[in-house]
């Protein structure tokens, strides 16, 4: 296979749980979330659910022995396809040396979370499920902005991720995910089309990169989500009294403070998009009426102050568990205009 290229990475070893596939006569190591798709109908549903374009380029990740990877040569310009099991990469190579499809595809032996991705069209893959969110949040994270990737994931993960508000899945990966793509839920998998079998249920998702994505510094925003669903279901003014997370924020507004009076930060204008006139005015009030750093030696001076960007937001009595990404966005936008940030 000539476009083979291998790179120096790898995945920590853990379990020797394996079992030999009678086709290959390769030991599959569930450890490593080496659980082959069987099925030739669930392939072909992916393949159709997908939208691979004659012209695309296609990003697969963990091929394993390349059930999934012929039909996507069949239908795409190219594979790149990133695998982790020399084993694997041994047996893709002579799946396809010699054929027709041997041209298109090009095998990356690596670990795909240590490794700088290529330009591609979609990504269709069977991911080894223990990677799922680290590489989720990689690929939403690619530049430049991809169509589409249609993933199978395990199916908890896979409802949280499309989770709405209001329902028993909504969680911070969800608020996370959405800021960031469309989510839809494509097709549920048995594990009995899976060898070896998993002990969990799957599904199969797409998710659509937002183009333009939504204007926010999504470290801040994280930080502000781990907090906000610590307890989803508490109200926000019932966590933001907490006192380990006061000290948190405290620490950060001093920093910010400082940093703002040596000139280190500039003057950017605020980020008012998306906000009613109301609201921006709020903020600019807000942005004019910071306590000191004198006013920090008496905590319940600076904790009336973070509840009070809460209470004029009226966001003290409410639930994470029961707010969309555009009540998120504003509690941020709210919090930074009073000096007060999540990283």
């Amino acid at each position: 296979m000539s476009a083979l290229r291998v790179a120096s990475a790898g995945v920590k070893k853990h379990g020797k749980k394996v079992l030999k596939s009678n086709a290959t006569g390769i030991e599959f190591h569930k450890s490593k979330g080496q659980h082959i798709l069987k099925n030739p109908q669930v392939i072909e549903s992916i393949i159709l659910k997908s939208g691979i374009k004659p012209t695309d380029v296609v990003l697969e990740i963990g091929p394993g022995t390349g059930n999934l990877t012929s039909r996507l040569l069949d239908v795409a310009k190219r594979v790149i396809a990133y695998e982790v099991d020399p084993r694997m990469v041994l047996e893709l190579q002579r799946r396809f040396q010699g054929t027709p499809h041997a041209s298109q595809l090009q095998v990356v032996q690596g670990d795909v979370l240590k490794q700088d991705l290529p330009y591609f069209d979609i990504c269709v893959a069977n991911i080894p499920y223990q990677i799922s969110s680290p590489l989720t949040f990689k690929l939403l994270a690619h530049r430049p902005h991809f169509r589409a990737a249609v993933l199978m994931f395990q199916r908890e993960f896979a409802m949280r991720l499309g989770a709405k508000v209001g329902d028993s899945m909504y969680c911070r990966l969800s608020v996370n995910t959405q800021l960031l793509a469309k989510v839809s839920h494509l097709l549920k998998v048995g594990r009995n089309n899976f060898k070896p079998p998993p002990k969990v249920e799957s599904s199969v998702v797409r998710i659509e990169p937002r183009n333009p994505p939504v204007q926010v510094n999504f470290t801040e925003w994280d930080g502000m989500m781990k907090l906000c669903f610590s307890r989803k279901n508490k109200t926000l003014g019932a966590i933001f009294k907490q006192n380990a997370l006061l000290d948190l924020l405290e620490k950060n507004y001093r920093k910010f403070l400082q940093l703002e009076a040596s000139g280190a930060l500039g003057r950017a204008p605020m980020n008012t998009g998306g906000l009613h006139n109301g609201q921006a005015q709020d903020m600019e009030i807000m942005e004019t009426h910071r306590i000191s750093l004198e006013d920090l030696s008496d905590r319940a001076k600076f904790k009336e102050y973070v509840l009070n960007v809460l209470k004029e937001g009226s966001f003290s009595d409410k639930r994470s568990s029961k707010l969309d990404q555009d009540d998120f966005l504003e509690l941020l936008a709210r919090f930074n205009a009073a000096g007060i940030h999540f990283k």
